[in-house]
């Protein structure tokens, strides 16, 4: 990959949403999807006279000699990554709305990988997807290892959305995407995988939870129990769940609630903690959790895998680790 290729997409993409965000006296990430359209159709988009035409001319500089069809979907994706650090400097986007780290994505790409799924085409499924990363990270590795796929995201928020659609373009993935909240009806049915990065938190609207087993006896739920709950319902009998959760998930008093929904139905196969030190507060420390969803040949792990990723620089322990967690998924899953 060229990183060069990179600087010069992200070069690009920065110039032009800055020019657009001055003119037309919008957020940053409002800017980042208007020339993301831009550049999708070709054409400057003006309305009621903005942007002006000294700002239109000074697009034209930038969009010059930029066809961003000659570029790999890695490439794309990397330089929308930057756009977002630049986005969060600028505007300081709340930490359910960041994009999923580089590192936590290749690890869900290994996961994935070892995972009995169908040879033939594999359906994914993120419920809250927002700016798409996680998701076109593991869809770019399906596409290099000829692994066809249906895709589906979902999110509530249509800036995020949005973003997410633009990178989906660029990166020549087709993906269904729908604006709803996660926690409602979902029309994904039968998903092979569901994976994400969930939201932590509450869930604010109460009535809307009425019915779920994960939901708390008093006050508001947390949102990340609700989305496995649901999620996992989207899942085909022996289909598996991936999502990054807090490592805390199983300490707190509504963990109760969350085990208890997966009696019956869910077998809890891992859950793997991401290396301490990426974290400055243990308190903030994230997780992997594995889920399989009872039925077809599915059985419970004889051992469920507990442990902690070696860090990132320490790559012979990080590869032993992961030698480790082929052979338990060899021998566990089915």
């Amino acid at each position: 990959m060229d990183t060069e290729k990179i600087e010069k997409i992200y070069r690009v993409f920065k110039e032009s949403t800055e020019l657009l965000q001055k003119n037309l006296d919008v957020d940053f990430l409002d800017a980042f999807i208007e020339t993301g359209d831009n550049l999708i159709t070709g054409e400057i988009q003006v309305e009621d006279g903005k942007p002006d035409q000294a700002t239109v001319q000074k697009l034209k500089q930038v969009y010059a000699d930029f066809n961003w069809q000659e570029y790999e979907p890695e490439e794309l994706r990397k330089a929308i990554q930057l756009v977002m650090i630049q986005a969060n400097r600028v505007e300081r986007i709340q930490a359910n709305h960041q994009f999923t780290p580089e590192a936590i994505g290749m690890l869900f790409n290994y996961i994935i990988e070892n995972l009995p799924l169908s040879q033939d085409q594999v359906s994914i499924f993120d419920p809250a997807v927002g700016t798409g990363n996680l998701l076109s990270t593991i869809l770019n590795y399906f596409q290099d290892h000829q692994v066809k796929f249906n895709g589906t995201g979902i999110d509530n928020d249509d800036t995020m959305l949005a973003i997410a659609s633009m990178s989906f373009i660029f990166e020549h993935l087709k993906v269904v995407l729908y604006h709803q909240d996660s926690i409602d009806n979902l029309l994904v049915k039968n998903a092979d995988i569901v994976v994400s990065d969930l939201p932590v938190g509450y869930y604010p609207i109460d009535e809307r939870t009425v019915g779920f087993e994960t939901r708390s006896s008093e006050g508001h739920s947390f949102v990340h129990h609700l989305l496995i709950e649901q999620s996992m319902k989207a899942v085909r009998p022996g289909g598996f769940g991936v999502y990054l959760v807090p490592s805390n998930l199983f300490q707190t008093e509504e963990a109760k609630k969350l085990l208890a929904f997966f009696h019956d139905k869910i077998y809890l196969q891992a859950i793997l903690n991401l290396p301490s030190k990426m974290f400055k507060d243990a308190k903030a420390q994230k997780s992997i959790l594995i889920l399989q969803k009872v039925g077809q040949n599915a059985k419970q792990a004889d051992q469920v895998l507990l442990g902690e990723f070696p860090d990132f620089k320490e790559q012979k322990e990080m590869v032993a680790f992961l030698k480790d967690f082929k052979k338990w998924a060899q021998k566990s899953l089915k």
